[in-house]
């Protein structure tokens, strides 16, 4: 399908709504109108959702043709949503409006297409249940910490996504940030004064563009040089990178969550090098706001638990 990303979602969204559809005829899965949407507030919202998907597959993936998208794009988003801890409700209706989109592409599908494209977005079903499960919202606290983080690292199949993690675990560094580090990156090495050890210096852009250093160990740093004198800068996907964690989660029976959970390892092991340091706790929970790009002490007391 080509055009912009509301001409697209507008496209679908004539092909799934129905005004003054009887409830009756909407669960009919015989029914031609079956699970078709018939009210103007629940498709705009539905709607907002699509662009904001969207958007992020032109953004992430440099995918533009929505009759593309799979499961694949699906859980990605998902994860990526779950990242930044959105409230039930908001989780609920991203997967809902995820359901409807798959309808839609379908409808589509067999109105365009002489062989419909067949779509199956089920996996939305069950990333949402492991997040309500695991209280993995804003407003319920869940320890996404790795209980074994190094194992978890060790076993990931690529050498990229274990040298990214590593980065995530040892720098706190949001997936934003390790995206794509390009050379000019690189700053060097400098003392760590919390450790007293030396670390080497990564400058990052990270979410609402948030700029700064993240420190990582001298081995990790000389690891992600070689790698970019090779390849002329560092890059991983988002969706394979998360699909490596959760893959590798399954295999060793851990409970997956994501690349973030590297992160809340950073945060835990950090506020404790604070207070060996002799910072109180509220100072180590500033100070690590700050290395994790936040502006208030509060947040990183959520990571603490």
């Amino acid at each position: 399908m080509r055009g912009s990303v509301y001409y697209q979602t507008a496209q679908l969204t004539k092909v799934i709504f129905c005004e003054g559809l009887k409830k009756s005829d909407k669960v009919d899965p015989m029914h031609v109108n079956f699970n078709k949407v018939s009210s103007y507030k629940s498709m705009e919202s539905y709607r907002n959702i699509w662009n904001n998907f969207f958007n992020y597959l032109r953004e992430h993936w440099k995918l533009k043709d929505s009759i593309l998208i799979s499961s694949v794009h699906i859980a990605a988003y998902m994860d990526y949503k779950i990242e930044y801890y959105p409230s039930k409700l908001y989780l609920g209706k991203i997967s809902s409006a995820l359901g409807k989109l798959e309808t839609a592409l379908h409808l589509y599908s067999v109105a365009n297409f002489k062989t419909p494209i067949k779509y199956d977005f089920s996996i939305r079903l069950k990333i949402l249940k492991e997040a309500r499960d695991l209280k993995n919202v804003a407003d319920n606290y869940h320890n996404r910490a790795y209980d074994k983080p190094m194992e978890l690292i060790s076993n990931l199949l690529l050498k990229k996504h274990r040298l990214a993690a590593t980065i995530q675990y040892e720098g706190g560094a949001r997936y934003e940030g390790i995206g794509i580090i390009k050379k000019e990156q690189l700053l060097g090495y400098k003392l760590d004064n919390i450790t007293d050890s030396k670390k080497g210096v990564i400058f990052t852009k990270e979410k609402g563009g948030k700029k700064g250093e993240i420190l990582v160990s001298t081995s990790t740093y000389e690891k992600l040089q070689k790698y970019i004198d090779k390849h002329a800068k560092f890059s991983i996907k988002r969706a394979y990178y998360a699909k490596d964690i959760r893959d590798t989660c399954d295999k060793l029976g851990i409970v997956a969550d994501g690349s973030h959970g590297f992160r809340w390892n950073f945060a835990q092991r950090r506020l404790f090098e604070y207070g060996k340091a002799s910072y109180s706790y509220e100072q180590s929970l500033l100070k690590v706001s700050s290395e994790m790009k936040h502006n208030r002490a509060n947040i990183t007391q959520h990571y603490a638990g």
